[in-house]
């Protein structure tokens, strides 16, 4: 790399890694989001990295990921906390690897091996966050900036969402290459790239145009309370100083007529919809705020209601404690026309730094019913690829967010559809509630802050399909990190060229 440091300029160097900051903020997977910002700016920084030394451009393009994360807790709103903090700079460091390890082994590769080793991190290092950070595929993942974009995702039911980023870093590699040697080697190498990512495109397209449809559909009714209850709950709790533990030890008078407003409403709502023609209706995350002696009595009146109006009734439950160190569950019951609870689930993943329930035991509940195996997740659970894979026709996904992150959160939740073969209904208190079939099609949305009734109605498919992701997993992900390890050790045996 001698004679790139020495034919770049100092300030071309810097504004490479400006603009490539600039645009890597609005490719982050929040609202602000600009989904080709993620195809330009791993071009730049890869760039700037080439043309520097190896460890002082690494430390520029940490302190430029970290910069980016911290504009994306700042976009989505999360407040900045110690662990969140923290959290942030270590995914920062993490994403910084596959810049470094190009800058290391390019000069030491033979030309197509150097090609790959950039993508070949960049997703693996994507996969290492889902596996080693809380994070999931909240924060770190190309895939997510690319919502909408449905024939270039079909791929993620082959790869997991590592795929297109894989795509996205392999494009700047290409670029990076020519930009560095214009050749007609180089051309060709970019003329191969090109060939794979339209196969890929072209792909995703026939399997969006061809694939069977006309199939039995359920009606499902999402309702969330309404607005008024809502916000007479949040001032009745808003009067209470401190967290869950004060708000379980508070005089149930102050909380209780809110907290039952709350669950009226709801109930009423589901005897609408069910005599509408809805056979399953979900409830948000924490739709019924309940003191943990209310609890029993709040499932027997859902029960009862979905014996009355003939549905599968699948309630969100946020339980007020006071048994430490949680003070509370957030947990998810489902209920069969009978009356019968079919499965009770917690949390698995609580959010960092924000949630202090103990984490449920992870293991997905699936129960057949005449509309297909319906199966269960907790918001920020559909965060996490691995525990989405799971064999069901339609995964109901209660959350509640809030107004600056609502969209966003909802928009990556349809990436575990297209992955797991399934419908995803994903009803959402306090944010963007929508309806996915198993290619990532909206089938129904309604935004809570746009609307005056919050309830989403769809007609969803009740059959899903078995898709390779399914059957392989992650294969692909631990194929790249595989690659980059042998990638690694080759570089390391062969001596540095001069170019």
């Amino acid at each position: 790399m001698d004679d790139a440091r020495r034919t770049t300029p100092t300030w071309a160097r810097y504004a490479l890694l400006v603009l490539g900051t600039a645009a890597m903020l609005f490719a982050v997977g929040g609202r602000w989001d600009i989904p080709v910002a993620a195809w330009i700016f791993p071009v730049l920084l890869l760039r700037f990295a080439r043309t520097g030394r190896a460890w002082s451009a690494a430390l520029w393009i940490l302190l430029a990921n970290i910069a980016a994360a911290m504009f994306w807790v700042y976009e989505s709103a999360m407040g900045f906390n110690v662990v969140i903090i923290a959290g942030a700079v270590g995914l920062s460091a993490l994403q910084t690897l596959p810049f470094l390890l190009d800058r290391l082994l390019v000069g030491r590769l033979r030309p197509w091996m150097s090609v790959l080793t950039f993508p070949a991190a960049v997703a693996g290092s994507e996969f290492l966050i889902t596996l080693l950070s809380p994070f999931g595929t909240a924060y770190g993942s190309l895939t997510v900036t690319q919502y909408g974009d449905l024939p270039l995702l079909q791929v993620t039911s082959i790869t997991g969402s590592y795929g297109v980023g894989f795509l996205i870093a392999w494009s700047a590699s290409v670029i990076a290459r020519f930009w560095e040697r214009p050749s007609w080697r180089s051309a060709r190498g970019g003329g191969v790239y090109v060939a794979v990512l339209t196969a890929v495109v072209l792909g995703g397209g026939a399997r969006l145009a061809f694939s069977p449809g006309g199939g039995a559909t359920v009606r499902i009714a999402g309702v969330s309370p309404g607005r008024e209850v809502t916000e007479a709950l949040h001032a009745a709790l808003g009067r209470v100083p401190g967290g869950r533990r004060e708000v379980a030890a508070a005089p149930p008078s102050a909380l209780r007529p809110a907290m039952t407003a709350v669950e009226d409403d709801l109930l009423a709502t589901t005897r609408r919809e069910a005599e509408a023609g809805a056979k399953i209706v979900v409830w948000p995350e924490e739709g019924v705020k309940t003191l943990e002696p209310d609890e029993p009595a709040a499932i027997t009146r859902a029960r009862q209601e979905a014996r009355r109006s003939g549905v599968y009734l699948e309630i969100g439950l946020g339980v007020y404690s006071t048994a430490a160190p949680a003070y509370g569950r957030d947990e998810t019951v489902f209920i069969g026309p009978d009356g019968r609870v079919l499965w009770t689930y917690q949390k698995a993943h609580p959010i960092p730094g924000s949630e202090t329930f103990t984490p449920g035991d992870g293991r997905v509940p699936v129960v057949d019913t005449p509309y297909g195996r319906i199966a269960n997740v907790i918001c920020y659970d559909a965060d996490f690829p691995d525990l989405m894979r799971v064999r069901a026709d339609i995964m109901l996904v209660p959350a509640h967010d809030w107004r600056e992150y609502g969209r966003a959160h909802t928009e990556k939740a349809a990436l575990r559809a297209i992955e797991g073969g399934y419908a995803l209904v994903r009803q959402d208190s306090e944010g963007l509630s929508a309806v996915f079939d198993d290619q990532g099609r909206v089938l129904a949305a309604t935004d809570y802050f746009t609307t005056d009734r919050q309830t989403m109605v769809a007609y969803v498919p009740t059959r899903g399909v078995t898709t390779v992701y399914d059957l392989v997993g992650d294969a692909f992900a631990w194929l790249c990190l595989l690659a980059v390890a042998a990638l690694t050790v080759l570089g390391l045996v062969r001596p540095a060229k001069r170019r």
